[in-house]
């Protein structure tokens, strides 16, 4: 089957590398600037989530929260006609505090009031903030290791750097648009790391085996090659990817409210993954092979003494 007439990325490369610069650029400057919107796992503080048995409304809630005299920085309702509220402290409340809003809550709605409450010390706060950078740092090494043991150079480096792109990705968006960074944050920013090493080897993997019968003389075969290569794999790359879109979609529109941000880092993940095994990771490698060719035809090139 011919791929000449399908998309060409690689020549259109320079499209893909200007916009993912300019992305990287953005959100370099905004983790500068803003640092990232710390939840309360990474920010000491006190978390407090109620579940009413009864459906309100803000305003509702923003009046009791008035009323106990503890209104929080962040409040958040699971949506319409919803019986959770979250709410969010950038102090550390004691357990009279608490029991003065649960108390509160429980004279409006009812005995059937129950409350999960989350608090985070400074010290703890940083410990955890600490962890979460060396666990990301580990796999993103581990990861980097077992694709240079794996394939040659030039595969690794090109899988590599398009990983951690991809971790990157998913930390500037959060930074941008100052979502909330939280322990399930990490977690998806680790489960990213892994999918966008496997899109990538399927890929390389198959250029790999094409490069054993291929015969190449111009840079034009070179790039015919790593074409047809992403080709023979884009089905399974795209049919992956939208499988487990699927399953993080529903996460995300029917889970509660604390793993809604855990779902949509990793959906962001996940197309960040197969963006970059598609059009980084092989027009990178392409370069660097390219290179290589070039050198091994000056060779014989040189005048017999």
């Amino acid at each position: 089957m011919s791929y000449k007439n399908r998309y060409d990325f690689i020549k259109n490369r320079n499209i893909f590398f200007i916009a993912s610069a300019a992305v990287t650029v953005i959100g370099i400057i905004m983790v500068l600037l803003f640092n990232m919107h710390y939840g309360v796992d990474f920010k000491s503080g006190t978390s407090l989530d109620l579940a009413l048995g009864k459906t309100t409304d803000k305003a509702q809630v923003e009046q009791i929260f008035a009323d106990a005299k503890l209104s929080p920085v962040i409040l958040t309702i699971g949506g319409a006609n919803s019986d959770r509220v979250s709410a969010r402290y950038d102090e550390v409340l004691t357990e009279e505090q608490v029991k003065v809003l649960t108390t509160t809550f429980a004279g409006v709605f009812g005995e059937q009031v129950s409350s999960e409450v989350n608090t985070v010390s400074p010290d703890m706060a940083n410990e955890m903030k600490n962890k979460a950078m060396i666990a990301v740092g580990v796999a993103s090494l581990a990861v980097a290791l077992y694709v240079t043991i794996r394939f040659e150079w030039r595969f690794a480096l090109s899988a590599i750097v398009t990983i951690l792109y991809d971790a990157f990705f998913v930390i500037a968006i959060f930074s941008i648009f100052r979502l909330e960074v939280d322990l399930p944050f990490v977690a998806a920013v680790l489960t990213t790391i892994g999918y966008s090493i496997n899109d990538k080897i399927v890929i390389l993997d198959r250029i790999r085996e094409n490069l054993r019968f291929a015969k190449l003389k111009t840079d034009a075969d070179l790039a015919e090659l790593v074409n047809t290569s992403i080709w023979q794999t884009m089905g399974r790359s795209i049919n992956t990817v939208i499988t487990v879109l699927i399953a993080a979609l529903c996460l995300y529109l029917f889970g509660s409210e604390s793993i809604k941000l855990f779902a949509l880092a990793k959906m962001i993940g996940l197309v960040s993954g197969v963006y970059s095994s598609i059009c980084l990771a092989t027009p990178m490698w392409y370069l660097l092979k390219r290179t290589s060719l070039k050198s091994v035809k000056a060779a014989p090139a040189k005048a017999n003494p």
